[in-house]
């Protein structure tokens, strides 16, 4: 049984599709599980209580742990931790191998043009210490030879869900207005296509010799500008490129009226600076080849059209 912890997020609904290549027992975990394969066995649960959490990883050979909670520093900090906590206890109970799928938020800022399973530790955010916590008490199980897991780290993504791309390009181009990006529109920002992202978890939730390390999951590394990004969008989706850039001070203000900003400001880092993720140890292990932004972004823009549709 391969389990997913989160199966209606922005990755385990494409996960679950992908597993289907490895294994047709799949088990979806969420509080309204829906299937994505026929075969799929559904599981209801509220991961953060730990019985039923351990319920949900029982008989589970691989667990993929992709769920999400809401952009909130107060519930990071209250549920992050004693979620990690207890789905390591589970993993190590049941003998089931995990795999986490992480973000960059722990890593040196001062690293970003060039982001490797090597970059150093050293968040700069409230956020990034929650994942650095995260971090360090998955490591320490695997460095201690108690845990098989495998921390799977993406860049920023763009999908149908969760995506800032879509929210914040896609949709206001789409309703005839500016685009919006944050901090500075000149600086090199790669993003992981969230089907690539997908497809490389599943992939090494069924690799054994994976296990043990920390992955970046296959990005490309076009060098495009956020302007770029927009310029990409307007053009596949028949708009005019306009684009406003958000300034820090502006973010500030609208914090103080859209809660979401206010969690954003300290992730400012991330736009102010070049952003390049580098996945080439993926690559090169697998011969991998992630898609292009030219064709994720087409495709994305399919299946948002495909979404929309009444």
């Amino acid at each position: 049984m391969q389990t997913i912890l989160g199966s209606g997020g922005a990755i385990g609904t494409p996960l679950a599709k992908e597993l289907r290549h490895f294994t047709d027992k799949i088990r979806l975990v969420s509080r309204n599980p829906i299937k994505v394969n026929d075969a799929d066995e559904l599981f209801r649960a509220d991961i953060t209580d730990a019985d039923q959490l351990d319920k949900a990883i029982s008989g589970s050979e691989v667990v993929y742990l992709t769920a999400g909670f809401a952009y909130d520093i107060k519930v990071w900090r209250r549920v992050w931790p004693d979620l990690i906590r207890n789905v390591i206890d589970s993993c190590k109970k049941h003998k089931a191998r995990l795999v986490f799928f992480d973000n960059i938020y722990a890593l040196d800022s001062r690293f970003m043009n060039n982001l490797t399973e090597d970059t150093p530790i050293g968040p700069v955010s409230k956020k990034g210490q929650v994942r650095a916590e995260i971090h360090r008490m998955i490591m320490d199980e695997i460095n201690g030879g108690r845990l098989q897991a495998i921390i799977a780290r993406s860049a920023d993504f763009y999908g149908i869900k969760n995506s800032v791309l879509v929210e914040m390009v896609y949709k206001n181009l789409l309703k005839n207005k500016k685009a919006m990006w944050f901090a500075d529109a000149t600086k090199v920002h790669t993003f992981t296509a969230a089907a690539d992202a997908a497809r490389a978890v599943a992939l090494l939730g069924n690799t054994p010799d994976a296990f043990h390390q920390i992955w970046h999951l296959p990005t490309d590394r076009t060098p495009l500008t956020g302007k770029q990004w927009v310029e990409l969008f307007a053009r596949l989706m028949n708009k005019e490129p306009r684009l406003f850039v958000i300034p820090n001070w502006l973010l500030a203000l609208m914090g103080i009226f859209i809660p979401v900003f206010r969690e954003f400001k300290e992730m400012v880092y991330q736009y102010d600076r070049d952003y390049i993720f580098n996945s080439s140890k993926f690559e090169n292990k697998f011969n991998y080849v992630p898609v292009s932004p030219e064709n994720g972004i087409a495709q994305l823009i399919q299946e948002l059209k495909t979404t929309d549709k009444p």
